[in-house]
């Protein structure tokens, strides 16, 4: 019978361990009467976000790619010159046109274009750092 007087009704809060009532202290509300509790919805927000941040991402990664596929075209071109034949000192900042002979070896000449019937390739000049670039026409 004595466990009956002990026992509370669900809606009360008591704690056990205080022997205390204690719903004023709860961050939450304990009675019916109280507002309800809503959970936000994270699922839009999330959503949202993961299409952000892969929008990001692939920005990025695109931003990267196009870095990384102009620096493999730099290193094929430097690649190709280097491996040329050639039997002058190249001079920084001067303009030289890379051509193919008849056996599709290269080889690296000052004379340009215009001014020969070579199988013609491109036109580079050496810069500070003895990397070729591509003179643009």
């Amino acid at each position: 019978m004595q466990e009956k007087e002990d026992k509370r009704p669900d809606n009360v809060v008591f704690d056990e361990e205080s022997n205390s009532y204690n719903a004023a202290l709860k961050p939450y509300a304990t009675n019916v009467g109280a507002p309800r509790i809503e959970t936000p919805d994270t699922i839009t927000w999330k959503n949202v976000n993961i299409d952000k941040v892969n929008k990001q991402v692939k920005a990025r990664y695109d931003e990267l790619k196009a870095e990384y596929d102009a620096l493999m075209e730099k290193f094929e071109y430097n690649n190709l010159i280097y491996n040329a034949k050639f039997n002058f000192e190249p001079i920084v900042g001067e303009i030289y046109h890379l051509y193919r002979d008849k056996h599709q070896q290269p080889f690296l000449s000052i004379i340009a274009p215009s001014q020969c019937n070579f199988d013609y390739v491109e036109t580079f000049r050496l810069n500070a750092d003895k990397m070729w670039e591509v003179v643009e026409d």
